[in-house]
């Protein structure tokens, strides 16, 4: 999932379970538990891209990891805050709050107000104020005292913060290596989209009204409670939609007489109401796309692999990864400027049919260096051009909405 997801589910997490003992502060060192494991994308600094490709949702979403990984920041955790320099070890810690509350923030401008920046105009000097007067007065005056956890405590926070962050990122279509280092297998259930404000937006409301009471109030942990039952009812309603969905794609491959050896569908961006589907006949993919409000039968698209374009498709070893991250579902296609793009099948298009390059949302550009040599690989931008994004994504969510019987023609295979 996105980032602030995980960082609104690691704070509930660390909530339920050192919030009586350390109130918001629960909250805060849950949020930095349930991000940690992401920190695996600084992969890109030191790792090719193709590396960072395969090593991101590695052996830090593994069981493995968080398993050892509680242990060593748990006892860290717990030695800075009874070492002498705890009172800027809680300075720091309230600096975290401050960037995660202004992620929070941007975030909900950009949703509300796209390009908008005064908000956080505003919000950067009154945190900074309020940090210094605040810390002035409590941390360097003697009046601040160490949270009331101990180590069994902290080891428990990044525990189940690290593993609610695993469990959900399995939900997406991304994959995770939850059995590395002993096993390379992604888990990927393709129940929810890696971004998703239903999931997202109400558990931060009940989140925020959380913090509104005292450690100890019961109100408190029925706010903090009641967003963690809409996590896991969500999610539980996108693997139903997902069962449902499943079921009528198998059911229209049938009636249409289409034999396939696998199939493959994941909710569309932001929402759980319109499927991607992609089909693998041997010889060609279908594409589809399928609403849950749909009143009309579902209508594949042929697309061609394309792999007479790629020279050594089972020996190359770039290819080799490739065909591992997508889990066998790519394809191959030129652009207009004669450039060579592989696409993730799996993420789909934005309009079901592929109609040209750009309506690919996940894909690569690939540069052949001869057939003695592998492929070079850089990681294409995501989604439409800027000019087109705007009109891509609102004809998106009026398909989510779902098809009539008059809006089949919409559906017709492009031959």
């Amino acid at each position: 999932m996105d980032s602030l997801s995980q960082i609104v589910l690691g704070a509930a997490v660390g909530e339920a379970v050192l919030g009586r003992r350390l109130g918001n502060r629960a909250m805060i060192w849950g949020a930095v538990a349930g991000t940690i494991p992401d920190m695996d994308v600084l992969g890109k600094y030191f790792l090719s891209e193709l590396d960072n490709l395969a090593f991101h949702r590695g052996i830090s979403h593994s069981f493995l990891f968080c398993v050892l990984g509680s242990l060593v920041f748990g006892w860290v955790t717990n030695q800075l805050y009874r070492s002498r320099y705890h009172s800027w070890v809680a300075m720091g810690t309230k600096g975290v709050a401050a960037v995660i509350i202004g992620f929070v923030v941007n975030f909900l401008t950009q949703i509300l107000a796209p390009g908008a920046w005064w908000p956080i105009a505003v919000y950067i000097p009154l945190v900074g104020y309020w940090g210094w007067k605040h810390g002035q007065r409590r941390y360097f005056e003697g009046n601040w005292k160490a949270p009331d956890a101990n180590l069994r405590g902290w080891v428990l926070l990044f525990f189940w913060g690290f593993l609610t962050h695993v469990l959900l990122d399995c939900f997406t279509t991304y994959g995770t290596q939850v059995f590395a280092p002993f096993s390379n297998q992604r888990v990927a259930w393709g129940t929810v989209s890696v971004v998703d404000p239903l999931y997202t937006v109400p558990f931060l409301v009940c989140l925020i009204l959380a913090t509104r009471f005292a450690r100890d109030h019961s109100r408190r942990r029925f706010w903090n409670g009641l967003g963690l039952a809409w996590s896991c009812v969500y999610l539980i309603l996108t693997a139903v939609n997902h069962h449902n969905v499943h079921r009528t794609v198998e059911e229209a491959l049938l009636e249409q007489g289409i034999m396939n050896q696998r199939f493959f569908i994941a909710p569309t961006i932001f929402n759980n109401l319109l499927w991607n589907v992609v089909v693998d006949d041997g010889d060609e993919f279908f594409l589809a796309q399928h609403s849950i409000f749909d009143e009309v039968p579902i209508v594949f698209h042929p697309l061609s692999k394309g792999y007479d374009q790629l020279h050594d498709v089972e020996t190359d070893e770039t290819l080799g990864v490739l065909r591992w991250f997508s889990a066998g579902y790519f394809n191959a296609v030129r652009r207009e400027d004669g450039s060579l793009q592989l696409n993730d099948l799996r993420f789909g298009t934005f309009s079901g049919r592929a109609e040209d390059p750009d309506d690919y949302i996940f894909r690569f550009n690939l540069m052949d260096r001869g057939p003695s040599l592998p492929y070079g690989f850089e990681r294409a931008q995501g989604g439409p051009p800027d000019e087109k994004a705007q009109d891509m994504m609102m004809d998106l969510f009026d398909r989510a909405m779902g098809l009539s019987p008059k809006d089949l023609s919409l559906q017709r295979p492009q031959l």
